[in-house]
């Protein structure tokens, strides 16, 4: 792993205040070491681990990504009952999910209008909007 993507990987947990540690340190520059934002499932973010040779569980990954988005720095998309995705772009933006091959990207946002959301019922308020717009790849 290079020096860059583990420096910016270590400036994205100082701004959350965690604690760098050898494994958050390692998931950190592969998710925004390059500068780029990712959506990642627990399963890819440990296969990539894996590849670089950093010595992590499946467990730790799943631990890993939780504290992440505990303290702001991902946000999880869960697509059905069964599958989460992290996303590191916290701006507000809607997603396509291509169903075909499990992928997640961003969708644009400047053509996405919601007009109007229902109120919420008494005693409760919305707290985010999540857009998820499934696709199929045409045939």
């Amino acid at each position: 792993m290079c020096a860059m993507a583990t420096e910016r990987g270590a400036t994205w947990l100082s701004k959350a205040g965690l604690r760098p540690t050898r494994q958050r340190l390692g998931l950190a520059a592969l998710l925004v070491g390059d500068g780029r934002n990712r959506h990642v499932t627990a399963e890819s973010l440990f296969a990539a681990a894996k590849e670089t040779g950093q010595p992590v569980s499946l467990a730790t990954v799943y631990n890993t990504l939780r504290a992440f988005c505990d303290v702001g720095l991902m946000r999880e998309i869960t697509v059905d009952g069964s599958r989460s995705y992290f996303d590191t772009n916290m701006h507000d933006h809607p997603h396509f999910y291509w169903e075909d091959d499990g992928e997640l990207t961003d969708a644009p946002s400047d053509e996405l209008e919601i007009s109007r959301l229902p109120c919420a019922p008494k005693g409760a308020s919305i707290s985010k909007v999540d857009v998820v717009i499934r696709l199929r790849r045409d045939t």
